[in-house]
């Protein structure tokens, strides 16, 4: 397993248990590192899964209202609490990480991913779907910019 994917896991589960456990942001350590010793002793990028982490719960009110509004049947409380951590996991990375470093393709096939691998039957189509519609209403980063040098490509060569 790729570290930046196993991070992700470790992210995943350290949300899962404090989901799980009542909200506790004051847990969050010790959930980190109760994860860490028992899924991923070694794990040398231990600072991407606590900016994920934190970054997550820093930004939970907007990321959680984004859930409800990209998959209005589903009130946020009745979400699988594995799929309602995976798409906090990869809203946060689609929407408020570094589009440099994971590309917002990538951040959806990762959450899709950690879906497939913890989640339920569905769980992957529903990550899938939920982020596909987010991504698509953000206007697929760097679209634009491909069309309008297309567009001054064309405009050259006339």
């Amino acid at each position: 397993m790729a570290s930046r994917h196993l991070a992700r896991s470790v992210a995943l589960q350290t949300l899962y248990t404090w989901d799980f456990n009542g909200t506790d942001d004051a847990r969050i350590p010790a959930y980190l590192e109760k994860t860490y010793k028992e899924f991923a002793p070694g794990l040398e990028d231990e600072g991407f899964v606590k900016n994920l982490v934190y970054g997550i719960l820093k930004q939970r009110k907007k990321i959680d209202s984004i859930i409800e509004r990209a998959a209005p049947e589903w009130p946020l409380e009745q979400v699988a609490m594995v799929d309602r951590n995976v798409l906090r996991v990869g809203i946060f990375e689609l929407l408020f990480g570094d589009r440099d470093a994971v590309p917002p393709k990538v951040a959806i096939n990762e959450a899709i991913e950690l879906a497939k691998n913890f989640g339920g039957e569905s769980s992957g189509r529903f990550v899938n779907g939920v982020l596909g519609t987010i991504y698509r209403e953000i206007g697929e980063p760097g679209k634009e910019h491909v069309k309008e040098k297309k567009k001054e490509e064309q405009t050259e060569d006339k």
